[in-house]
């Protein structure tokens, strides 16, 4: 589990740490431009019931701390799903990695073979 301290709040919002790499990314590129948005995230079982909102500004400290001492390797589909969400009013909303497909079964992949 990762952490995100932002401002001069001492209470850091807790984050997985493979999402928490992948958010540091998007908001890394975001905050470089100069670009403001919002980080929307929904509070843990454990927590209050609810979610929570934070403001990014370029001007305001931020810190993110990883429990991991290696970088996870990060996925360009969901790193472009953050990006493209941070471009919208609503901002990013920080949501659970998709899970991959299912794999083509023998038959399936038989079937789309005549096609071709």
């Amino acid at each position: 589990m990762g952490w995100l301290y932002y401002g001069g709040n001492a209470e850091p919002i807790e984050i997985e740490d493979r999402a928490l790499a992948h958010l540091k990314v998007v908001v890394a590129t975001k905050l470089r431009r100069q670009e403001s948005f919002t980080l929307s995230w929904q509070h843990p079982p454990e927590g209050p019931i609810g979610r929570s909102t934070i403001w990014l500004h370029p001007s305001i400290p931020l810190r993110f701390v990883f429990t991991e001492p290696t970088p996870p390797p990060l996925s360009a589909e969901w790193i472009t799903a953050m990006a493209n969400s941070a471009n919208t009013s609503g901002g990013i909303m920080l949501l659970p990695e998709h899970v991959e497909a299912e794999p083509v079964s023998d038959s399936q992949s038989d079937s789309s073979d005549d096609t071709a």
